[in-house]
Formats: structure tokens, C-alpha cells, sequence
């Protein structure tokens, strides 16, 4: 730990109260997809404009992936204190402005500041307890952190039907106010630093070039395929523009005195291979989480309710396994824990490629629970690993470029498996003769509906159900290849962990 660190720690005397902080700081980013999720029926219902639903989502998650990595060596800098509170009154702002939204355009431009803000969020909150904690202590703390991801997940969808049905879907994101200032009033009052007082020079080109690649190539993730074709003219262009930021943005960072992004940290194997590994599981979860509810609610006929439980098992592995993971860091090591990690992500994804209409929901959870506990024993030993590895004044852009490239696997997977699931539906319907009945991929939506379901004919739903288990299982066969992948990358990590402690 570098000295500006092991002061952080000697000078904290209420460890319990900053660690509280920054477990309410997260949970308000944690809970805004869920809740939100939640309340978009009635969002829609009152603004119009369904055809931007997407891009609700799309722009909180499109500012968050942007500014992470470029709050991360903010942090660095400048304190984590003072960038966590910048990060969190931005993203309250935008919580306000996004409950006066009086149009859909309007709460999407909101909802750029919001993620504006919480791109700070969850990198520096992280960050913090690598600071305050001991090398033996993290893994245990950052089981409580990954916790509030549990909690969020299954109190976010019943506290937002709440809001939305005894007063207003505006109230989703104004509940964010006093967490957020709770959470800043926590900060300054028991959290103290000694930051090294000189000027520093901000590297504001590399940050420039660094948002107008990711920009550009979230945008294509998000708007080919589906809105765009592939190969327009605006896919092609971004495509190129994201091309040429990466590249102006690798010869900036290399001349720059103090980088965004210094490569000197991916040069260490057990951070480079961390990473990797990061995308690859992220593509598995946005896998997971995206088309798992479609199955449950229109192949097995199951309520909404019981396709968020399958859901919410992967809630529940998660906490359990990243608490786990603190005696299984001490006890068996850094790479053993990641590999029994790895090997539960392989069991979760092959009882979701054998996943079957007759299975049950029961099935469907005991595959997410598994999935859940491979993630929770990966990402809490890559994160205290990553933050054993790097001094302190590295450590807040090493542990943001780890949750950049999860986030970046979340988009890459959200394009990737929702292409190959309408090009499985849209073969299978040609198979079989559905466009010979005027039928389009879009009446895969009617399963997704208990009234409108019940009005298609026995052989109608029996043709869309089994095209959208073939589409599903198509995508299960990528998420466990991607599994497969991730073991392979595990496999990799140094025997003997290297330690800046």
C-alpha cells in the first residue's frame, strides 16, 4: 500500500460508519435497474414514446461504461472523497430531473446525467475499501459490497411496484435523494485522506478520445441489428470513429505525463488475465438476466413473479459466494478460488443448455443460483487481487478498468446473444413455414402476454414456443462456450499472486 493509502488507514477510526457509506452509495446505482425496470410500463403508459424504451436504459448504461474508467484515475489524483461526492451529487441531480420528466426525450437526456454521475459509483466505492481494509480483510468486506447487489435485486422490483401503484413512478427516482445525501453526509464526516498536495496535469485528451470511442462503439452495440443494419452507413461510420478514438487514445496515453489509462497496469498477468475474464462473464450474465424471464413466462407459461424468483437466485448465490470467498482466498489461494469460481459458471450454463419447457422454473433457478455463486467467487478474487497488485495511487483506474470491461461484456453480450436469438427465431419460423402464414419474429412478443396468448390457436403457440426454446437454446449454447472460454482464461493466472502490499 502506497503511503497517501496507509494514511487513509491509520487516520479512519470508524471504519463501520465509511463502509456503511459506501454500501448505500452503491445501493442507490445498484437498485435504479431494477426499479426502473419496474415502473417503465407506467412510464410509457403516461409519456408516449415506446419505441425509445430501450434507450432509457441504453443512455444510464452508456454514460456509466464512458466516465468509469476516467473517474477511476480521477480518484487517483485527486482522492477518492471529493470524486465519489462529485460522482453522487451528479447522479442525484439527474434522479430529480429524471422524476419532472414531462416526455420521453426528456427523461432520456436526464437519464445521460444520471449515469453521468454514477459512473463514480461503484469503481470508487469499491476503491475505498481496498484503501481502509487489510489485504485478509477485503475479500470479507467485499462480500458485503457485492451483498448490496442481493438486496437491490429483490427489494428494487417489489419497492418500485409499490411507488408505481400507491403514488407515482416519479418517486422511483426521487427515492434516490436522501440515500445519496445520507451516503455524502457519511463520506466527509468519517472518512479522512491525506492526498499528496501538487498540481496534477488531467490528461482531458485522453479522456476526450477515450468517451468518443466507447461512445461510438456502445451506440453500434446498442442500434445494430436491431434499428440499423449491420453494414449501414451509421454502423460503419461509428465503427470507424470508435476505431480511430482507441487509436489516437493509445498514442496520447503513451506520451501523457499523468494517463488515463496507464498500459502499465495490464502488463501484470494476474490484472491482464483478470480482465479478460471479465468480459467473457459478462457477456455470460447479460445472457443470464436478459432472456431467462422470456422463457420462464412465454415457453413455460409461468407468471412474471415466478420468472423474476429465477432471477433472483442468481441474487441470492452472488452475496453467498463473495462471502465465502474471504475464507477461500486465505485458505486455498487467489487462482483456486477463481478456478472452483470458473467451474460453477460451467455446472450454471450447462443446466441452462439443458434447460427444457418440462424442466420447471426450479430448473431455471438452480442454474442462475450456480451462475451467481461463479460470479460471486470470480469477481470478489479479482477485485482483491487487482487491488493487492497495484500501490494506492494506481489502485482506484486498476479497479475501474475491471468493471469497465465487465460492462463492456455486458454490451458486447447484449448485442451478440440478442443477434443470435432473432436469427434462430427467424430460421426456425422459415423452417417450419411461418412466413408462409404472414407470421414475423415479432409475434414472439404474444407468448410474453397471458391474454393475448390465450387467444392464438394450439398450433400457433405450440410453432412460436418451440421457435423461441430453439432461439434460447442457441443462446445457452453461447453463454457456455463463453463459460468454457473463462475457465481457460482462469487457467492462466500466476501460481504465486504478486502483492504491492
Amino acid at each position: 500500500m502506497g503511503a497517501a493509502g496507509q494514511s487513509t488507514a491509520k487516520k479512519v477510526t470508524k471504519r463501520p460508519y465509511v463502509l456503511a457509506a459506501v454500501m448505500l452509495a452503491m445501493f442507490t446505482g445498484a437498485v435504479e435497474g431494477t426499479i426502473v425496470s419496474t415502473a417503465m410500463p407506467a412510464i410509457v403508459g403516461e409519456l408516449g414514446g415506446f419505441a425509445l424504451y430501450s434507450w432509457v436504459f441504453s443512455s444510464y448504461l452508456l454514460m456509466n461504461a464512458v466516465t468509469v474508467l476516467i473517474y477511476g484515475k480521477l480518484s487517483d489524483l485527486f482522492g477518492r472523497k471529493p470524486i465519489l461526492t462529485f460522482g453522487i451529487v451528479v447522479f442525484l441531480i439527474g434522479s430529480i430531473l429524471s422524476g419532472t420528466a414531462e416526455t420521453m426525450e426528456m427523461l432520456i437526456l436526464y437519464r445521460f446525467i444520471q449515469g453521468f454521475g454514477a459512473g463514480a459509483v461503484m469503481p470508487i466505492a469499491t476503491t475505498i475499501v481496498g484503501d481502509i481494509y487489510s489485504k485478509e480483510e477485503r475479500a470479507k468486506v467485499q462480500g458485503y459490497l457485492s451483498s448490496v447487489w442481493g438486496i437491490s435485486a429483490v427489494t428494487g422490483p417489489a419497492l418500485g411496484g409499490l411507488l408505481v401503484e400507491y403514488a407515482s413512478w416519479r418517486y422511483v427516482f426521487w427515492i434516490n435523494v436522501p440515500l445519496g445525501i445520507l451516503a455524502i453526509a457519511g463520506l466527509w464526516l468519517y472518512l479522512h485522506e491525506n492526498i499528496e498536495k501538487k498540481k496534477h496535469k488531467v490528461d482531458y485528451l485522453g479522456a476526450t478520445l477515450l468517451t468518443i470511442s466507447i461512445s461510438s462503439l456502445m451506440i453500434v452495440l446498442v442500434e445494430a441489428g436491431g434499428n440499423w443494419a449491420w453494414m449501414s452507413a451509421k454502423t460503419m461510420s461509428l465503427i470507424g470513429l470508435s476505431i480511430l478514438g482507441l487509436i489516437f487514445f493509445i498514442f496520447q496515453e503513451k506520451r501523457a505525463e499523468e494517463p488515463i489509462m496507464p498500459f502499465t497496469i495490464w502488463r501484470e498477468q494476474s490484472i491482464f488475465i483478470a480482465n479478460i475474464t471479465s468480459l467473457t462473464t459478462g457477456v455470460m450474465l447479460i445472457g443470464v438476466s436478459s432472456f431467462l424471464p422470456a422463457f420462464v413466462q412465454g415457453v413455460m407459461e409461468k407468471s412474471p413473479i415466478v420468472a423474476g424468483f429465477t432471477l433472483t437466485a442468481m441474487s441470492i448465490g452472488w452475496p453467498i459466494a463473495s462471502a465465502a470467498s474471504g475464507r477461500l482466498l486465505v485458505g486455498i489461494g487467489y487462482r483456486n478460488t477463481s478456478l472452483f469460481g470458473g467451474a460453477l459458471l460451467i455446472i450454471g450454463s450447462i443446466l441452462f443448455v439443458t434447460l427444457t419447457p418440462e424442466a420447471g422454473p426450479l430448473w431455471a433457478a438452480a442454474g442462475s443460483f450456480f451462475v451467481g455463486a461463479g460470479m460471486g467467487l470470480t469477481s470478489t478474487a479479482f477485485i482483491v487481487s487487482i487491488q493487492s497488485t497495484v500501490a494506492w495511487q494506481q489502485r482506484g483506474i486498476a479497479t475501474a478498468a475491471n468493471m469497465f470491461m465487465r460492462n463492456l461484456g455486458n454490451t458486447v453480450g447484449a448485442a451478440l446473444l440478442g443477434g443470435v436469438l432473432n436469427s434462430s427465431i427467424l430460421s426456425y419460423m422459415k423452417k417450419h413455414g411461418a412466413e408462409d402464414q404472414g407470421i414475423s419474429i415479432d409475434a414472439a412478443n404474444v407468448l410474453l402476454n397471458e391474454g393475448e396468448r390465450q387467444k392464438l390457436s394450439a398450433s400457433m403457440k405450440t410453432l412460436l414456443q418451440d421457435g423461441l426454446t430453439n432461439a434460447l437454446h442457441s443462446v445457452y449454447i453461447v453463454v457456455f462456450l463463453f463459460a468454457i472460454i473463462s475457465f481457460l482464461f482462469i487457467l492462466f493466472l500466476p501460481k504465486k499472486e504478486a502483492s504491492a502490499d
